[in-house]
């Protein structure tokens, strides 16, 4: 059974949580915002996956030291894993892939892609994040690969913007 989920909800990126846990304060001003206002934020699978990657196999201490905060906080900060069943998650790979076949991401991308993916199927129409590569997608090309695969569209947006987009 699936748990109730708030109505107003949000998708949290990698980078995103990974801010939160260096506190760094647009991250922290995004997510005290967006819970005042009611909001729910909610974590796509491959999002704790690469965070337990991180925390494990990262090359950069620091990066595995945020992405251990992460895992340890991410309850802490009210965001709640997303689950998808396996046809779901088959159904997000296919888009991914399709992602990556029109050149939306590059080719290394593969769990960006799978992130917004999973956001999508969701339907959660925004995936907040501070990572590049989803934040320059091209929007138009993106609505078009959602429309194919007759999915509601999911958007990456910078947590700067979803606090000025308030004032």
């Amino acid at each position: 059974m699936e748990a109730i989920r708030p109505r107003k909800q949000l998708a949290l990126g990698t980078h995103l949580l990974l801010d939160l846990a260096a506190e760094g304060d647009f991250a922290n001003d995004f997510k005290e915002i967006f819970q005042r206002r009611g909001y729910g934020f909610l974590a796509p699978p491959t999002v704790l996956a690469e965070l337990h990657e991180q925390s494990v196999n990262s090359p950069v201490a620091r990066k595995r030291e945020l992405a251990r905060i992460a895992l340890a906080k991410i309850l802490v900060w009210d965001v709640i894993p997303l689950h998808l069943s396996a046809v779901e998650a088959g159904i997000a790979e296919r888009l991914a892939n399709r992602f990556l076949e029109l050149r939306l991401l590059p080719a290394c991308e593969c769990n960006d892609a799978l992130i917004l993916a999973e956001t999508a199927l969701a339907k959660v129409p925004l995936l907040v994040t501070s990572d590049r590569h989803l934040l320059d997608m091209d929007e138009d090309a993106l609505a078009l690969a959602f429309s194919d695969a007759d999915l509601p569209a999911a958007h990456a947006v910078h947590p700067k913007a979803m606090v000025n987009a308030l004032r």
